[in-house]
């Protein structure tokens, strides 16, 4: 069967990529909007599994690997920046702070219409941080398109005094431990 990634994103790609698993990259176009009095859990997960299934409608033979990430700096969901400005006021209002990922992981079988499904935690306490420190780092690493403006994978690391949960890939975008358990029991290891 053919492996598909559901996802635009390059990290999500990357990430995959270490697994030295064939697969190719298709973008779904769906609408993110979130629905009345949903919780962040059901919102990424809801998000992960249509992105999988939308390409399952073009893709009748394949593993289709969705997943979607929401962040909550206590009850306001962060975005993805887009500039300095917002990327500025979204860590000053998260220094100190502690933030929880929610990162939705699906795996959809389109040949047997069957999926997998999780939502993985992840929390990420931002140690004080001063306005020199956010505006170097912005203008280093300008994460302008991550949730939360940052990278954890780089030098966004500095900001942190703590990170707590099972899989810190969850934090890129791709929770690759549930990810393996979803793909062993489709017969998939890329050790064997």
């Amino acid at each position: 069967m053919q492996l598909i990634l559901a996802s635009s994103s390059i990290y999500r790609k990357k990430q995959l990529e270490s697994l030295r698993l064939d697969f190719s990259c298709i973008s779904p176009n769906i609408d993110e909007t979130p629905k009345s009095s949903e919780t962040p859990q059901q919102l990424c997960q809801r998000l992960a599994l249509a992105k999988a299934k939308e390409i399952g409608h073009k893709h009748s033979d394949a593993l289709i690997i969705g997943s979607d990430q929401v962040a909550y700096c206590g009850n306001k969901q962060l975005t993805k920046p887009g500039g300095f400005d917002k990327a500025f006021e979204q860590l000053s209002q998260c220094a100190g702070k502690p933030i929880t990922f929610y990162t939705g992981i699906a795996l959809y079988n389109s040949k047997i219409n069957t999926h997998q499904l999780s939502c993985e935690q992840y929390r990420v306490d931002f140690r004080p941080l001063s306005n020199q420190e956010i505006t170097n780092y912005l203008t280093t690493e300008q994460p302008y398109n991550c949730a939360g403006a940052f990278m954890v994978e780089g030098l966004g690391i500095s900001l942190f005094e703590r990170l707590e949960g099972e899989d810190y890939n969850s934090l890129i975008g791709l929770p690759l431990i549930r990810l393996l358990a979803f793909l062993k029991n489709e017969g998939i290891s890329p050790l064997l």
